[in-house]
């Protein structure tokens, strides 16, 4: 008897507690995904005009033959441009544009181009994901002024699939779904305004908690994942090894990282390793809160959510990243090669970020549009500190059917002053594509691990 009054005790004291902890969205709200809304929080129907059509649950895994190394081919590679806007004609169509893209034209007119085809939503991820995405909606809630997450356990993903506010747009970001462990060797260029450039090297690592069978219950709550990035090449870089924790809650402990510097044989930590530091190889060319198109703690801006809107952002960019493409043939002098790149009609998230008064950052104002389907940004421009437009990113994306992936296909941030661009995540001529849901072990993911990874 004793034993039940103290169950029924234990269940009466659960059910209290839960019921002070306010849940991100209602029962009923949350039951909108999957039906009036995606399984993700996009709204299912297309739009009025036809153009961006309903989603039916996404593009199937086998939409595509996937060759010897992992690359896939092209559904659409039959479909031909609706209409292509060039400098003569982007007046038109600036109502669906962003200032960036428009900056971009007006800078390199006789060569800069957008592309449009028809509108896909291909977005499709795995029923495990989605049941994380609910559960997060029941659960998660803000903490530390936006800039951390409560209740957000087991496999962390989509924070909040029905936001309120803009920073919950951007942790939707933060927190979206990569495929599991992943590893991959892309490649960076930073070519000079001649076209001119080296390819750097990169083997990246990004491991999950929950994935990750070695890692004590309970001893990482606040990492959200590990990431471990070797420079493979050129020659007088490789060997250097960066390794990063990245963590929820970045005010209640900031991001942990380490550097292996393969000339001094020496693990160091680096805090420069956030925010606006310099990105790695970058030839002072993007921030490190740059990789990603967003990554990093939010804590620095207050984030303003316009709305949504309809936009021509970069979409299943296959023939982008086709293994028959030399870097020189995506390369060019002043953007990439944009014959090779694909624009669709979606809804877009629109969010203004503002550095804090008391904050700093080298963009005092990020202007985000973030794609509704996949939480991945697609477009963001960058403002320096007198409101002048300094960068312009575009995150050409696609879709890893045969694995159920959003990824992107390459970032390409344009620096408008300088004249410059950097353009990362390439990886035409490697070895393999993308290795999706790899085994690995915490004890990978140690300072004292990348010695033994960075060997020279």
């Amino acid at each position: 008897m004793r034993k039940m009054i103290l169950q029924l005790g234990s269940a009466l004291a659960l059910s209290l507690l839960a019921a002070n902890v306010m849940a991100a969205v209602s029962v009923e709200e949350a039951n909108k995904l999957g039906t009036s809304l995606t399984p993700l929080g996009a709204e299912k129907a297309g739009n009025a005009a036809g153009s961006i059509p309903a989603w039916t649950g996404g593009i199937a895994k086998n939409a595509g033959a996937v060759d010897s190394k992992g690359f896939l081919a092209d559904p659409f590679a039959n479909e031909k441009p609706l209409f292509i806007i060039t400098a003569a004609t982007v007046d038109q169509y600036k109502d669906k544009l962003s200032d960036g893209q428009v900056a971009m034209f007006k800078r390199y007119p006789e060569t800069y181009r957008i592309p449009v085809y028809p509108s896909h939503r291909t977005a499709a991820l795995p029923p495990e994901v989605y049941e994380a995405a609910k559960r997060s909606a029941l659960n998660v809630t803000p903490t530390n002024d936006g800039n951390g997450l409560a209740n957000f356990t087991g496999n962390r993903y989509y924070a909040f699939p029905i936001p309120k506010n803009g920073v919950e747009v951007i942790w939707n970001h933060i927190t979206r779904y990569h495929g599991g462990n992943l590893r991959r060797t892309i490649t960076q260029a930073t070519p000079q305004s001649n076209g001119d450039f080296t390819v750097i090297r990169f083997k990246d690592e990004v491991a999950v908690p929950s994935l990750l069978g070695d890692l004590k219950p309970g001893s990482d709550e606040n990492v959200l994942n590990y990431f471990k990035q070797e420079v493979t090449a050129p020659a007088r870089l490789a060997g250097n090894v960066l390794l990063v924790h990245e963590t929820l809650d970045q005010v209640q402990e900031p991001r942990k990282a380490w550097i292996y510097n393969a000339g001094q044989r020496r693990v160091r930590r680096a805090p420069q390793v956030a925010y606006d530091g310099v990105g790695t190889s970058s030839d002072g060319l993007r921030t490190t809160d740059n990789f990603d198109m967003f990554s990093g703690a939010p804590d620095r801006y207050d984030w303003k959510l316009i709305g949504k809107k309809e936009m021509y952002i970069p979409y299943n960019s296959y023939k982008l990243d086709s293994p028959d493409l030399k870097y020189t043939d995506v390369i060019k002098a002043g953007h990439i090669n944009q014959d090779l790149t694909r624009y669709e009609l979606h809804r877009v998230w629109e969010v203004v970020a503002t550095v804090k008064p008391n904050e700093r950052h080298v963009y005092a104002k990020r202007h985000m549009y973030i794609d509704e389907d996949t939480w991945q940004v697609a477009l963001a421009d960058h403002y320096d500190g007198r409101g002048q437009l300094w960068r312009v990113a575009e995150g050409h994306a696609q879709f890893y059917y045969d694995h159920q992936v959003p990824a992107y296909t390459v970032e390409a941030l344009y620096d408008l002053i300088a004249g410059r661009y950097i353009a990362l995540g390439m990886k035409n001529e490697e070895k393999r594509s993308f290795e999706f849901n790899i085994a690995a072990k915490a004890g990978d993911y140690t300072p004292a691990a990348l010695r033994s990874t960075g060997v020279r």
